[in-house]
This record gives C-alpha cells, sequence and structure tokens, in this order.
C-alpha cells in the first residue's frame, strides 16, 4: 500500500465549512465596531457586511472541495499559495457583491477587498496546516499503542503454542495460523499513510480473530455481517483491530463456560457507513462495562484518530446494552 500525500486543508469537510463561517463572521463582527454609533447601526453595517462577505467564504470553500484532488498533488506551500489566491478572488467577489450596497459614489476598495480575502485565507489555512500536523503525533501514538499491544508476549506465545500444538495432528491449520501470524505483522509494521479502506481493516480482524479462534475454539462464535458497498470508505489504519482484540479480553477471556458472541456489522446508511462490534459480557461482569477493567486506552485512541481524519462527521459510542451484549459504534462518511 502506497501512502498518499497528505492534503494541507480540505474543506470538503463539514467542520471546516463551520469553522471557516464562524471566523469570518467574527471577524465582521469586530469589523464592524469600527465607526458603528451604536448597536443598531452596528448590526446594520455587519448584516450589510455578512451579506458580501458569506456568500464569497462559501465560494471560497467550495472551490476548495472542487480543486481537492488537484491540490493534494502539489506541495505544501503551493497548497498554502493556491488557498491564499483563491481567498484574494473570494475578497473581489465579496466587493463585487457589497457594491450596490455602498452609499458612497466611491471608487470600490477592490484593494483592499483582495488583500483582506487574502489574509482571511491565509490564517483559515495555516489553522488547517496545524490540524493536519496534529495527525501525525496521533496517528503515531495509537500505532505504537497497537504495535505494542499486538506483540503482547502472552498473545504471541498463545499463538505459537496453538501452532506447536497443530502441527502434528492438523498441519494444514498450524501452516493457515503462521499465515496468518505473519499477515497481521506485516500490516503492522507497513507504512499505510493517513488512512486505510474499511475493507483492509476488515481483513485485519479477520487474520486476529482466525488466531484467537484457533486458541478459544467453540468457546468464541463469531459472525461477520458486511454490507459490500461500504468496503471502500475510509479510517485510519490499524483502528479496527485494538477494538475486535477489546472484545476477545473483555468479552471471551473471562468466560469460564458456555459460548462467547462476538459480531461484526458495517452497514452503508445512505452516504454514511456505519460500523458495529457487539461482544457478549460474561455473567460476571453484567452489571459492569467491561471498560471499567481496562483504561480505555483503545477507545480513546480510536475516538481522537477518528476525529482527527472526518473532524465532526463522525461519532463513536461504546458501552453496554439491555440485550446483555457490549456495543461499540462508528459512522463516518462512505468517501
Amino acid at each position: 500500500m502506497h501512502a498518499r500525500r497528505a492534503l494541507v486543508f480540505d474543506a470538503c469537510h463539514a467542520g471546516v465549512v463551520l469553522r471557516a463561517v464562524l471566523f469570518v463572521e467574527l471577524v465582521l463582527a469586530v469589523g464592524s465596531l469600527f465607526g458603528a454609533s451604536g448597536p443598531r447601526a452596528w448590526l446594520v453595517h455587519w448584516s450589510l457586511l455578512t451579506a458580501a462577505c458569506l456568500p464569497a467564504t462559501l465560494a471560497w470553500l467550495l472551490a476548495a472541495c472542487a480543486a481537492k484532488h488537484g491540490l493534494q498533488r502539489l506541495g505544501d506551500a503551493w497548497q498554502y499559495a493556491a488557498g491564499v489566491a483563491l481567498g484574494a478572488l473570494a475578497g473581489l467577489m465579496a466587493c463585487l457583491l457589497g457594491r450596490p450596497m455602498l452609499d458612497s459614489p466611491a471608487q470600490p476598495p477592490w484593494l483592499a477587498s483582495a488583500a483582506s480575502g487574502a489574509l482571511l485565507a491565509a490564517l483559515l489555512v495555516a489553522a488547517l496546516m496545524l490540524r493536519a500536523r496534529a495527525r501525525a503525533p496521533a496517528a503515531t501514538a495509537a500505532r505504537l499503542s497497537e504495535l505494542q499491544a499486538r506483540i503482547r508476549p502472552h498473545f504471541l506465545f498463545n499463538a505459537l503454542n496453538s501452532a506447536i500444538a497443530l502441527v502434528r495432528e492438523e498441519p494444514a491449520r498450524a501452516e493457515t495460523l503462521l499465515e496468518d501470524l505473519s499477515d497481521l505483522f506485516r500490516y503492522a509494521l507497513l507504512e499505510q499513510g493517513e488512512s486505510a479502506t474499511l475493507a483492509e481493516e476488515i481483513a485485519v480482524a479477520q487474520r486476529y480473530l482466525e488466531i484467537e479462534q484457533v486458541r478459544f475454539g467453540s468457546r468464541m462464535c463469531v459472525q461477520w455481517q458486511l454490507d459490500d458497498r461500504a468496503a471502500g470508505a475510509r479510517l485510519p489504519p490499524l483502528l479496527l483491530q485494538p477494538l475486535v482484540e477489546n472484545a476477545v479480553k473483555h468479552g471471551v477471556e473471562p468466560l469460564a463456560a458456555g459460548q462467547a458472541r462476538l459480531r461484526v456489522r458495517t452497514q452503508l446508511r445512505g452516504r454514511r457507513v456505519v460500523l458495529a462490534i457487539d461482544n457478549t459480557v460474561p455473567p460476571a461482569l453484567a452489571g459492569d462495562a467491561p471498560r471499567t477493567h481496562g483504561h480505555g486506552i483503545a477507545q480513546a485512541n480510536v475516538r481522537e484518530r477518528l476525529r482527527l481524519l472526518h473532524d465532526l462527521e463522525c461519532t463513536f459510542s461504546a458501552g453496554p446494552g439491555e440485550d446483555g451484549l457490549y456495543h461499540v459504534r462508528l459512522s463516518f462518511p462512505a468517501s
């Protein structure tokens, strides 16, 4: 898998649109205070500026979103320059829209409008650059955490012991187990970039559960309900496996007798994908959430990394349900 060049600013996210509009409106509100004789005059002045600048701001966001794939092929400096240039054009557009509202017959302030638009765009792009850079440390920390969890001695020893036990009686299954283990480590050590497809994440989780299935046998029943239409949705790499590992650790390992259920479901709902992981809660823990017996690090990493990639367009929830299962739900854009 090849890492894609990072996009410095992505105006296609609802969170970016909201923050950009609020930022511009705040600047306009403060700017309207200059020369305002009172609250009424300030409100009128702010309204006139909003009527001219809001369409220009939305046009800047729309242009940046439409040019997303072209901008992604450029370096950081050129992406920044493109954002500022689009801001200058948006400033000229705002001046053009506000020209009929001017009471004075004086020449419209074209240069000042273009400079103001470029400055606002530069501040917006700078803020988005800081946000994009914040993804790298969070992804690296989560990556190291999951690598350490996956290379925990007891997991590795259990997997190898399971393979040794199968070598004589079922050599084919032993070979499959070792191949799954190899694929799991290969994916963990590969440089995936800032995102991976849901199909790739599902494949990693399947490898992990196939290894654990050999260990637990009939004590664990795994169900997959996958919607092929959701396979192309993008997630931060190594996001699903720690959630599945949590389900095994808290839902299967403590079960002394009987069969534990673990279900992974994906579904495309309109333009959103829902990913659900459900696992049995052992009777001894039925009155308590499984995460209270852990540190919640995996879920915190998942929530933070999902938010960094999809911003306000994602949701994450986890907790026990009335049906005796522990439910984890993720919702994020399909593309």
